[in-house]
């Protein structure tokens, strides 16, 4: 049992939480501006190798530097929607998927024409495990990855509910047409879109290459397990997120867990496959996913 908490649960909910802050910045987007974006864990990926510059410049600890990198990554994130997202706003919905798979390939051939193709490591040193009731051992970057996580959901949740750019955003996922006649000021809405998209996507990153490291392909083998958990909570539906992106971490990890025999039930390697099965599964049962999301 402790083997299990220790090996499987515990890394399980850090990796859920990784997605969950993740899937947020994509049903958010494909809840207000109405397309997929799969240039989501490109943005990962940029803000996660600026914070890695900002940690060798000044030898602080990632989470210092951290919204720093977010506030860059956002600047960037934003020239990218005006440059490139806005002449599509009115244009078919596959043109603009198209463009974000376009911009994905575009940040990743940037991001490795800048920093390089090489593994890096956002930390030095191994850290020692905690140790509870003398066989419970918990990472303290677990420990500062959920609770940073959980930060910043309620953060999340306290925009959305209490402000009056948080009501606004909601009611263009209702409706824009109907915002737009409202007076509400549908491109500021984007903006904060994006804002929060781009915020959320850094941290997850970086949490990401503090758990295990840096390397180009991250954003993209990050974006399946996103995608899914965003579907699997409900498009538009920001908790239904976090839900979808805690099951679908703590599923893939436990997946591999001997529960017959002393043979893991699933090879690690395929832990991938969960993710897009569970996606399927959800897509063909209940397409509004666990919380009821929208269905476009």
């Amino acid at each position: 049992m402790i083997e299990f908490l220790n090996f499987y649960l515990i890394p399980g909910l850090v990796l859920g939480s990784i997605y969950a802050l993740g899937a947020i910045g994509i049903t958010l987007t494909f809840s207000i501006l109405r397309f997929a974006n799969f240039a989501h864990g490109e943005t990962m990926l940029l803000g996660v190798y600026i914070t890695w510059s900002l940690v060798q410049f000044s030898g602080l600890h990632p989470l210092i530097v951290l919204p720093v990198a977010a506030m860059l990554t956002v600047l960037a994130v934003l020239f990218i929607d005006r440059a490139f997202y806005k002449p599509f706003r009115t244009s078919p919905t596959i043109m603009v998927v198209i463009a974000s798979f376009g911009m994905m390939l575009m940040i990743r051939s940037v991001v490795q024409f800048i920093w390089g193709v090489q593994l890096k490591g956002m930390t030095q040193g191994i850290q020692r495990p905690m140790v509870f009731f003398d066989s419970l051992r918990i990472s303290p970057k677990h420990v500062m990855i959920i609770s940073a996580t959980i930060v910043l959901m309620l953060a999340v949740h306290y925009l959305l509910s209490r402000t009056k750019i948080g009501k606004a955003m909601r009611a263009m996922s209702d409706s824009p047409e109907l915002a737009k006649l409202t007076g509400i000021d549908t491109e500021k809405v984007v903006r904060m879109t994006w804002i929060v998209g781009g915020t959320l996507a850094t941290a997850a990153g970086v949490f990401l290459a503090i758990d295990t490291h840096i390397d180009t392909n991250m954003g993209f083998k990050m974006l399946l397990p996103m995608f899914a958990a965003a579907i699997l909570g409900g498009i538009g539906r920001p908790f239904g997120a976090v839900a979808g992106g805690l099951i679908i971490g703590v599923v893939e990890e436990i997946s591999s867990y001997p529960w017959i025999g002393t043979e893991p039930l699933l090879n690690p390697g395929y832990k991938a496959g969960v993710a897009f099965a569970i996606m399927i599964a959800m897509l063909l049962w209940r397409p509004s996913g666990l919380f009821k999301g929208k269905v476009f």
